[in-house]
């Protein structure tokens, strides 16, 4: 069995819609497709659940009735008879009309458990689009509800000893079905109460689904032709990698490669499920295949991740003091606020976030332990490959093609296949360029 998930964007439009029957037609075996909310919607939700939060209650119902006209266009271009068009307009009426419920005023006190309510309609109205689609199109397809085995513990994190036990069950219970079709991202608190994922969203819900079943295969399609050896929006030349390992993915998912989430990967990397990103719009594509592979000693692929902070800790008292950075890092615990790097000097700690939600309040407790000094507008840019200690001169191509970028902090050692850099975000493009030329364009 196969695990097929399909980005907003692949279900952003009738014809992209159509395209996504045919892939999923054409692909043979029995397949669980997951699919992300229709492009757009999921922001729009999030706006009628702010709208209701701040009691403009007109303003939420005037989005939702845009919402509406929407779908009803994409509801005329998909289908073909005028029932099936009545069928598919009934379902999204009755699932906006129950968004409308909530716009009163009773709804303000209960705005978070209402928000997650809300936001999980955009991957039920695509399901069922698609499912009543596959059916129009005499394609047998069984609609699954995510809320059936998708599950979080208390701590938010998957059940995957539910998760795996509930899809046994259901695929068991319907060993003849070819085609199951389902939402990514919702699923059910510990509680039974509607919730979501977060981190990863469809993806992360399509690497729990193909770990829980042991699926021969999980294919992330999107708009993409797999993952790229820089990022082609600003580097001329790049292409796609026809193969990485499941780490290397990782750390170029977590530095900036936006066509994956890095939580998504670690499920399918604890069941050696290979992960393959297609794209939906170019299926001939050969795309990229995630798995566990020999790293080779280059550098493979260059990522960058915008909106960073370095913060600087300097005091005399660290010299030869223990405990000095579990005073730091209590400080950022305490704010729930994550560190991308660290480097150390007998003096001074350097680290990175990209949450600066609570930064005055993180510096005025830093300041009691030393005198801090604070940099923004920078990036991480992230080179994956092999650069473990039994590598020589990994790194000099690295380096010397950034003789004319400064470079504020750098990452090396943590990890056996990532080298990261911090630099001025002004000099971002230039810094990828350069490497794209000095790394892959000199070979």
């Amino acid at each position: 069995m196969k695990v097929l998930k399909f980005g907003g964007t692949s279900v952003g439009s009738p014809e992209s819609i159509k395209e996504v029957a045919k892939i999923v037609s054409n692909i043979e075996g029995q397949k669980i497709v997951v699919l992300s909310a229709m492009s757009q919607t999921t922001n729009v939700l999030h706006q009628i659940t702010d709208a209701i939060g701040a009691s403009n209650f007109e303003e939420a119902n005037s989005i939702i009735d845009m919402m509406i006209d929407r779908y009803k266009k994409v509801i005329e271009g998909l289908f073909s008879t005028e029932a099936v068009k009545n069928t598919a307009s009934a379902f999204i009426e009755e699932r906006f009309d129950f968004i409308k419920s909530y716009a009163h005023e009773g709804s303000v006190e209960i705005i978070d458990a209402i928000e997650k309510i809300i936001v999980a309609q955009g991957e039920i109205l695509s399901t069922n689009m698609f499912s009543i689609y596959m059916n129009e199109i005499n394609t047998a397809a069984s609609l699954l509800s995510a809320f059936d085995f998708m599950r979080i513990d208390e701590a938010g994190e998957p059940d995957s000893d539910f998760i795996t036990e509930s899809l046994g069950e259901i695929i068991k219970a319907n060993a003849n079905t070819d085609i199951f079709i389902t939402q990514g991202y919702i699923c059910l608190s510990h509680l039974g109460d509607i919730d979501n994922l977060k981190r990863g969203g469809s993806d992360y819900s399509a690497s729990l689904i193909g770990a829980a079943i042991v699926a021969e295969e999980i294919q992330i399609w999107t708009d993409i032709d797999g993952m790229h050896n820089n990022d082609p929006r600003y580097v001329d030349k790049t292409f796609s990698l026809k193969e990485i390992s499941f780490d290397e993915a990782a750390e170029l998912a977590y530095f900036g490669a936006k066509i994956l989430h890095p939580q998504s990967v670690i499920p399918a990397k604890e069941k050696n499920v290979p992960v393959l990103l297609k794209d939906t719009f170019n299926p001939e594509s050969a795309g990229t295949i995630i798995r566990n592979c020999e790293v080779p000693n280059k550098v493979r692929a260059i990522a960058a991740k915008d909106g960073i902070t370095a913060i600087r800790i300097k005091s005399y008292r660290m010299l030869m003091a223990y405990g000095f950075l579990k005073n730091i890092f209590e400080v950022f615990e305490k704010f729930k606020t994550s560190i991308d790097m660290i480097t150390t000097s007998e003096v001074a700690v350097s680290l990175t976030i990209d949450d600066d939600t609570n930064l005055s309040e993180i510096v005025k407790e830093l300041e009691d332990i030393g005198s801090v000094k604070v940099d923004s507008d920078l990036s991480i840019i992230c080179l994956a490959g092999d650069f473990s200690e039994k590598q020589k001169g990994g790194s000099a191509a690295i380096f010397n093609s950034l003789t004319n970028i400064p470079i504020r902090m750098i990452s090396y050692g943590g990890s056996n296949y990532n080298v990261s850099l911090v630099v001025n975000s002004k000099d971002k493009i230039q810094a990828l360029q350069d490497l794209n030329a000095g790394v892959f364009e000199s070979k």
